[in-house]
Formats: structure tokens, C-alpha cells, sequence
């Protein structure tokens, strides 16, 4: 059974950072991309951030371009949201999802199979 666990999220002041973390279980985490979404209420699922397979290629939502970084620890399992120059536009659930297997990064929402239950991210101004 396949399991993501999201943590890191919480409460913080514009300008702020915060560090996410998304531990897979149940799969072959290691060659599959990996990306994080968003989704605020009232608004549809955004794309945040993707990272291939090795973690050689990630892409970036472009409201996020430049603040935010996502990497993976394939020994861990674990893939990671670096978050800074946090604004309260970034307010949202954010969510870890496991794509392609070896394949190229993607966008949408309906390349990702697996989904983990979210966490929140609030940002104050």
C-alpha cells in the first residue's frame, strides 16, 4: 500500500520560511518524479514544484519561480519543499503526489497517481 506523509506545515508571518517533507512508503520511491501541489479554497489545484526520478530536473510553478526549492533524499524516501519569501498568496493546502515512473516532469494533476492527505500552510501578513 502505497503511503505519502506530508509534515512541516504550519502558521507563519509574510517573509517567513518554511521546510516541507513528504515520506513515501510502499513503492519504489526512487524512480518515480515527485511533485507538490497547492490548493487554496475556492481555487483549483496548482502545480507547485516537480522533481525527476534522480532529482537531477525539478520545474517550478511560476508564482513560486525563485522562492520556493524542492529536492529528494531517495535514501530517506523522502522529498522536500524548501519554502521562502513566503506571501500570503502561498496560503493553501499543500500536497506531495508520486508521478511517472523514470518519466518527465509534468504539470497537471492527472499525471500523479499517488496523493498524500495534505498540510497546511498559513501565512499571515
Amino acid at each position: 500500500q502505497v503511503q505519502l506523509v506530508e509534515s512541516g506545515g504550519g502558521l507563519v508571518q509574510a517573509g517567513g520560511s518554511l521546510r516541507l517533507s513528504c515520506a513515501a512508503s510502499g513503492l519504489a520511491f526512487s524512480i518515480y518524479t515527485v511533485g507538490w501541489f497547492r490548493q487554496a479554497p475556492g481555487k483549483e489545484r496548482e502545480f507547485v514544484a516537480g522533481v525527476s526520478w534522480s532529482g537531477a530536473t525539478a520545474d517550478y510553478g511560476d508564482s513560486v519561480k525563485g522562492r520556493f526549492t524542492i529536492s529528494r533524499d531517495n535514501a530517506k524516501n523522502t522529498v522536500y519543499l524548501q519554502m521562502n519569501s513566503l506571501n500570503p498568496e502561498d496560503t493553501a493546502v499543500y500536497y506531495c503526489a508520486v508521478g511517472r515512473r523514470f518519466g518527465s516532469l509534468a504539470q497537471v494533476s492527472t499525471a500523479y497517481s499517488y496523493w498524500g492527505q495534505g498540510t497546511q500552510v498559513t501565512v499571515s501578513s
